[in-house]
């Protein structure tokens, strides 16, 4: 049975372990409302992009693009998670998602690029999977840059090695307790539909020439969306962290009461103890 000094020391580890993860709610908190005014402005902006590009491709030769075009090799998965954990089911939610996507499409012979540290190390433990390349350590100093990165990097192997399609990975966020898995496909860019007559009517004067334009807005178009699922991701994770540590806090709590009660009464049991001993001595004198 545990002494009362035990009992103390459990109670303190658990006081110390209840500060941390405290902290770390906060820390989360802070991140998420950050991140989340980033998403809500980003969100508009992808959509009107997309409608933008959409317009110029009417009046440009979209089947020159070979962005527009799948090819007829190989689909790659670039699979977005977080560095740390502590989060919650949010890092093994994306990669469970992630192998079954893989294992549906097996016949296609799927490549993977990992962005985190935890999708990186998830699929270094396998192998037989394909893994074209990387893109850690920068959850930290997050910036538009790292998601051209990424971007660059699928456009060029698209291009490159003919791939069939690129698609992405990721939690979206919906609240704070709340993210869905969701695979997106950006690669081939979904060409505008044949527009009526009426809509050709009116027209611009562009500079450069449309072409040039649409070929300049098919890149800046990949990397956004890029960013907006990194945004989606981030704000994902910090919603998830946030309620794990508001959990972990709870139950370090309720685990701080349940040893309390336990150390009263343990200490309640020796001083009844030595109550007795003391009067079974001083009985024992008078005798």
């Amino acid at each position: 049975m545990a002494t009362l000094r035990d009992v103390r020391r459990r109670i303190f580890s658990v006081k110390n372990t209840q500060k941390l993860t405290r902290a770390m709610k906060m820390v989360g908190s802070a991140k998420l409302r950050k991140a989340e005014r980033a998403l809500l402005q980003a969100r508009p902006y992808s959509d009107k992009m997309r409608s933008v590009m959409a317009s110029v491709a009417l009046r440009a030769e979209v089947e020159e693009r070979p962005l527009f075009k799948p090819g007829g090799g190989k689909v790659e998965f670039i699979v977005i998670t977080g560095d740390k954990g502590l989060c919650g089911a949010f890092n093994s939610n994306v990669l469970r998602f992630a192998m079954s996507s893989i294992e549906k499409m097996k016949d296609r012979q799927p490549v993977l690029f990992p962005v985190g540290k935890k999708a990186r190390d998830f699929f270094r433990r396998r192998p037989e999977l394909a893994v074209r390349g990387e893109h850690v350590n920068f959850w930290r100093t997050f910036s538009f840059s790292d998601a051209r990165v990424v971007a660059e990097s699928a456009v060029k192997a698209y291009t490159e090695e003919s791939y069939d399609a690129t698609y992405l990975v990721y939690n979206e966020f919906k609240t704070a307790l709340v993210q869905r898995v969701v695979m997106e496909q950006i690669l081939p860019v979904a060409a505008p539909e044949k527009p009526s007559e009426e809509a050709l009517i009116v027209d611009y004067l562009y500079e450069p020439s449309a072409s040039e334009l649409l070929d300049e807005l098919l890149a800046q178009h990949v990397e956004f969306q890029v960013f907006r699922a990194l945004l989606e991701s981030f704000a994902s994770e910090q919603g998830a962290r946030m309620t794990a540590m508001d959990a972990a806090t709870d139950n370090a709590q309720e685990m701080i009461n349940s040893l309390t009660l336990q150390y009263h009464r343990a200490r309640q049991a020796s001083i009844t103890r030595e109550l007795i001993e003391i009067v079974s001595g001083a009985d024992a004198l008078m005798r």
